[in-house]
């Protein structure tokens, strides 16, 4: 399969890489071949989309119209410099033409997403009623905070977005921005269409994989559609809602903020109005932005995780806190937590197994296995609910990073190239202090068990 012979009057908009010449934009997208590819799930989509190897990494190309292919370009370019949950554009190639001179469509290129899966590939088995709430719930958040940015996504649906492991939820991520628009603010009427979009596709992608029967038996397409509806309308009121209040307003406030701090948001403004006699005053968050606990969870460790993942997370941190030096500064408990508990733990996964899930989602489902195992006998050490977990739990996980864009099909350490501390986790020198109760042995080659 030819790769750029020089003669195309190619353009590529973005990426600052001439290896990007090296792939075959003379050809079209679904003729590529395979030693060019991942083979990675793909969601459905009215474009031809693949994903491609590319120096370690894996990019995402999606044939479309030149114009259009620049539009979301920038607005994915926008969206990221917000702060959206979204993938990062990479690139935009037009000019294609084949080998006979016919016009070939325009590319635009997507960084995947590590760790993250659409929707249909999430289960090899039929997706059932609880995984489904929680992906439509994923869905629901997506949308507020999208909103609260200004932007109008005119076509949501579970098709358009890709979802990450967050604890025991998901996370969900922008994927298409094709038919979106950004404003200042949205009227009532745009987000209410934005929402009726999402319901009414939602409850016909059910209905399709009840046709091809994917779907579990106790799922009803149309109570899952007006769940988005409601969990959209519900965290929307409770974040931009106005609440008026007429006696112990800094107790009242400070219940407010706590509350949308526990959803995972964080307040930087409050619009306070007082009535004219003094006797009531009424407030309303006026800029709310996402990612509170995975915002102090990275000041005080670094770890760059999913919102619900840092919740757990810290969690176990305060705990640990509250146990060894509830007087020492949070900080520096910070770095000791991370050195005796969470990095031992993450390390102590053989090798073989560190294709399964991200490091924080395995020390959340570690931490779920202790209180299994706890329940059984109350002094469970975290190095024993680790073996346990390897032993018995690990082993039968797929694995997922086969499937999530980690040098996929490359040869050599596939453990490079990641992005986050979190992920980074696996490779961490054995350097940490020993402890021998409650945490793992890493001063020698061989972990307390």
């Amino acid at each position: 399969m030819p790769a750029y012979d020089g003669h195309m009057a190619l353009n590529i908009t973005g990426a600052v890489n001439p290896e990007l010449l090296d792939l075959p934009w003379s050809t079209p997208l679904e003729t590529w071949p395979d030693d060019t590819l991942a083979a990675l799930p793909r969601g459905i989509s009215r474009h031809v989309v693949r994903f491609v190897r590319f120096n370690g990494r894996v990019l995402a190309v999606k044939e479309t119209v030149g114009p259009i292919a620049h539009r979301e370009f920038d607005m994915l370019k926008e969206l990221g410099r917000m702060g959206a949950p979204c993938v990062t554009p990479f690139a935009v190639v037009d000019g294609r033409v084949d080998a006979d001179g016919n016009e070939l469509a325009a590319a635009l290129v997507t960084e995947h997403l590590q760790f993250s899966l659409p929707y249909r590939a999430l289960f090899s088995q039929a997706l059932r009623s609880d995984t489904l709430d929680r992906l439509t719930d994923a869905l629901a958040v997506l949308l507020v905070r999208l909103h609260l940015l200004g932007f109008y996504w005119g076509d949501v649906s579970l098709s358009n977005a890709l979802f990450r492991r967050d604890a025991e939820a998901f996370s969900a991520y922008l994927v298409d921005a094709e038919t979106g628009d950004l404003h200042t603010h949205l009227t009532p009427g745009q987000r209410a269409y934005d929402i009726d979009l999402a319901r009414t596709n939602i409850i016909g992608e059910m209905f399709d994989l009840q046709a091809a029967e994917e779907l579990d038996d106790a799922v009803d397409p149309l109570e899952l559609g007006d769940r988005i509806e409601e969990r959209y309308k519900e965290l929307w009121s409770t974040l931009t809602g106005k609440e008026t209040f007429k006696d112990n307003i800094r107790y009242h406030v400070a219940e407010r903020v706590k509350a949308l701090n526990e959803l995972g948001f964080d307040v930087a403004e409050l619009d306070m109005t007082q009535t004219g006699d003094g006797r009531e005053l009424s407030i309303r968050p006026k800029v709310v932005d996402a990612g509170h606990h995975s915002r102090r969870l990275l000041r005080l460790t670094g770890l760059d995780v999913q919102e619900n993942q840092a919740r757990r997370l810290l969690n176990d941190l305060d705990e640990f806190r509250a146990v060894f030096s509830p007087d020492e500064d949070e900080s520096f408990v910070a770095h000791e937590w991370l050195a005796r508990v969470f990095e031992p733990t993450v390390r102590a996964v053989p090798r073989e197994f560190r294709r399964k899930l991200e490091p924080a989602q395995v020390f959340h489902e570690v931490l779920d296995h202790r209180w299994f195992l706890a329940e059984k006998r109350s002094d469970v050490t975290m190095p024993e609910a680790v073996a346990s977990y390897v032993k018995n739990v690990l082993p039968n996980r797929p694995d997922e990073q086969a499937v999530l864009g980690q040098a996929i099909g490359a040869e050599g350490d596939a453990e490079t190239g990641t992005e986050t501390r979190a992920i980074q986790a696996w490779q961490l020198p054995r350097s940490s202090p020993r402890i021998t109760t409650g945490t793992i042995d890493t001063g020698t080659s061989t972990e307390k068990r």
